[in-house]
């Protein structure tokens, strides 16, 4: 059940109210200017004032979780409780498990969410690159919630304020094996308002055709997640131009006048993604993606000096060390944080604040329920580098239901407006999440297995 605002937190008995104060304030201006404050003028002054909040004493009593399903991936809703009936959510990344975020509960039990970097501090251990960086965020997240709704004020007003209102986004587009399909249907997103575009094509396509790729077995998909420079697989300069000649079609219907961003392109060595990206040049994209892992910075360095097509990376690294060392070596043209994985909230706009600093713009990665798009929402506001937030969710005619407080729809001609409300601005629909449960998942069901979790977390003896 959604904890009850109602209850008082403690006794005000022998407190002068704010009206009484200002009463006296009143009082003390009457010789010298007259009473000009009128008792409903003073009720209207204190109405807006949160009583049912303390932040000094506000503790973490609970946390709990809700996975949705096919939104349009697997996405854990996080609850944190307290002990004034104030709660806060957090989404653990897409595709991620749960567990990321249960595990943490017994060392954040008791502390005051309001202390956002010091819980932080304490977990962010636990957190790793990929989908192991879930739960920290999740917390991170939460807390930023329960702050904001403790104190009044919209999450963005904590980080200093915001650049911008609404949030450029742009979309993934159905795939199609025929380029003139696949720019009908972005089409399709350009009359709904979108401005900016994202294609996954990748080698996989022309596997078959003879002189295309090397280094696979004849039909056989390439593997994926594998390591690229030891993959063995390699792109010729026919397959790179078939490739770049997609793209080509698909401009042709869709146009010049927008940025196109490439990515999946698949599984190979240095050389074919220099090759490969010396024939995308002619189709002026925006960035091509992921080329190779981003660990590899001298390969990946080599690459982005040797093309003219701009190099993006970024939405696996957890934390702004490795940001940074991409950024100030300018081993990427664009860095590209998945704001779940990348530290949460007050990290990620460190991350953009940082490449700032080195002239490099800042897109947002974001693939979760309208929690997690919020949360990135937020950031992106008072970011200044902010150029483009990933949505993946717009065909899915529900997604925009599993929350209330914005303006519907959430996404409005390839925009997303940035939340008023307190903290991220928005509330659970309970009835539309309950719908959309993951099999064999509650909502928000009590987890006092995970209350006594522990271990030497000491991270030297």
């Amino acid at each position: 059940m959604k904890p009850s605002l109602e209850r008082p937190l403690r006794s005000r008995r022998n407190r002068p109210g704010r009206r009484e104060f200002l009463k006296k304030a009143t009082a003390l201006l009457g010789a010298a200017a007259g009473t000009f404050w009128a008792d409903e003028t003073l009720d209207a002054a204190v109405q807006n004032v949160n009583r049912n909040s303390a932040p000094s004493q506000l503790k973490i009593t609970d946390l709990r979780v809700a996975v949705v399903a096919g939104a349009p991936f697997t996405c854990p809703i996080i609850r944190i409780d307290t002990n004034q009936g104030i709660y806060g959510l957090g989404e653990v990344r897409d595709g991620a498990s749960k567990t990321y975020a249960l595990m943490l509960k017994s060392r954040i039990l008791g502390m005051n969410p309001c202390n956002i970097e010091q819980i932080f501090r304490k977990i962010r251990q636990f957190g790793g690159h990929g989908r192991m960086a879930g739960g920290v965020v999740a917390i991170e997240e939460a807390c930023w919630d329960l702050a904001g709704k403790v104190y009044g004020v919209p999450i963005y007003q904590m980080l200093g304020g915001k650049y911008r209102d609404q949030l450029r986004c742009y979309c993934d587009t159905p795939d199609s094996p025929d380029p003139k399909v696949f720019g009908e249907r972005m089409k399709q997103r350009k009359e709904m308002g979108f401005t900016w575009f994202k294609m996954d094509i990748g080698i996989n396509r022309f596997r078959n055709v003879p002189g295309a790729v090397s280094g696979t077995v004849q039909g056989m998909p390439i593997e994926r997640g594998r390591e690229h420079t030891i993959s063995g697989v390699e792109i010729t300069h026919k397959g790179a131009e078939l490739m770049a000649e997609y793209i080509m079609k698909v401009r042709e219907v869709v146009g010049w006048d927008v940025p196109i961003s490439v990515d999946h392109v698949g599984t190979m060595g240095e050389n074919s993604i220099i090759r490969l990206a010396k024939a995308m040049e002619k189709c002026n994209l925006a960035w091509l993606e992921d080329v190779i892992p981003w660990y590899q910075t001298e390969q990946l360095k080599r690459i982005t000096d040797t093309v003219d097509v701009p190099i993006c990376t970024g939405e696996d690294i957890y934390l702004m060390d490795e940001f940074e060392k991409l950024c100030r070596n300018h081993v990427v043209d664009v860095i590209h944080p998945d704001l779940s994985t990348s530290g949460g909230i007050l990290e990620t706009k460190r991350i953009g604040d940082m490449a700032m600093r080195y002239g490099i713009p800042m897109a947002m990665h974001m693939a979760g329920s309208p929690v997690c798009a919020m949360a990135n929402a937020h950031c992106a506001a008072a970011t200044q580098n902010f150029l483009v937030m990933e949505n993946h969710s717009v065909d899915i005619p529900w997604w925009d239901d599993l929350v209330t407080g914005p303006p519907k729809p959430l996404m409005q001609k390839g925009h997303m407006r940035v939340p008023e409300g307190p903290g991220l601005g928005i509330e659970l629909n309970e009835e539309v999440v309950k719908q959309h449960l993951m099999m064999g998942e509650s909502y928000f069901a009590p987890t006092p297995e995970w209350d006594r979790e522990r271990s030497a977390d000491q991270l030297y003896s």
